[in-house]
């Protein structure tokens, strides 16, 4: 007997992964929590049925989400992170010595604890020094916060159902509060593919213009995630992601990536036609 995990990424069109053991399933206060295994992308975990990583690919969006922002930044030392209960962005960032501070809010107290038990190579820096959790509405954290990050890297789920409100026009207003006078933001955009993730990434990049001096939008191929074409957003109220890129600074750290390099840096910047124009539609 066959057991596959299937996600719809639209209506019509849906993802599916065959399943040797579902290692873990719990209903939190927040959503559904499982975690597979499966034979061609290791571990999956999955939330409300959505693919939020595999073991395979996540190595693809923990870089892009992280090293880009901080090959720009001139200076990062305190950081907040939002979502990522699994640890990998704050993998990512702890391999910098330079940063001082992550903090972690995350609202899903269990998806951190199935996480470290199942999916520990992730989770492995949840327990750094300079890391410090907490279990919280982001919103609700933030809005206490005034001048005090570098870096604010939302990892959220998509703009439907409890990470709705991170896709807000107040939500990005709150954000621009918390970060110093060079402060940048990042963002996952969602894929510009399907009509409904398209809309939303339309209407969360037109909020985030309106509130950020610089606005950009940069992709990555993902093979698990909707079309396997997915976008982040770059926010900042000083750097321009490429004419502030300082690419020996960030060689002198030495850091081995899988997926990440100085030259797709660049070109991650560089999108398609159709998306150039959707982006246009909702700038001007």
């Amino acid at each position: 007997m066959n057991l596959w995990f299937s996600e719809y990424h639209a209506p019509d069109v849906r993802h599916s992964l065959r399943v040797t053991r579902h290692l873990y399933s719990q209903k939190s206060e927040y959503q559904q929590i499982d975690i597979f295994d499966t034979p061609e992308f290791g571990r999956v975990l999955t939330l409300d049925g959505h693919v939020m990583l595999t073991e395979r690919d996540e190595f693809i969006y923990d870089e892009m989400i992280t090293h880009v922002p901080m090959s720009v930044h001139k200076n990062v030392q305190d950081v907040l992170v939002i979502g990522a209960g699994d640890g990998g962005v704050v993998k990512e960032l702890a391999r910098y010595e330079s940063v001082q501070r992550i903090d972690l809010v995350e609202m899903d107290g269990q998806v951190i604890e199935a996480c470290r038990t199942y999916l520990p190579e992730n989770a492995c820096r949840l327990d750094d020094s300079r890391v410090h959790i907490y279990f919280d509405n982001a919103l609700r954290f933030i809005r206490r916060c005034t001048n005090e990050y570098d870096l604010i890297i939302v990892d959220s789920t998509d703009p439907f159902g409890p990470s709705e409100g991170y896709f807000t026009r107040e939500f990005y207003g709150i954000c621009y509060n918390a970060l110093r006078e060079d402060g940048i933001m990042v963002n996952q955009q969602g894929s510009p593919f399907y009509k409904h993730d398209a809309e939303a990434m339309q209407r969360s990049h037109k909020r985030i213009v309106n509130t950020f001096p610089i606005s950009r939008v940069y992709q990555a191929h993902i093979p698990t995630y909707a079309a396997g074409y997915w976008l982040f957003g770059f926010a900042s109220k000083k750097y321009h992601p490429i004419d502030d890129f300082d690419e020996a600074r960030w060689k002198a750290f030495h850091l081995s990536t899988k997926y990440y390099t100085t030259k797709l840096h660049i070109g991650s910047f560089y999108l398609p036609a159709y998306l150039e124009k959707m982006l246009e539609e909702v700038e001007e």
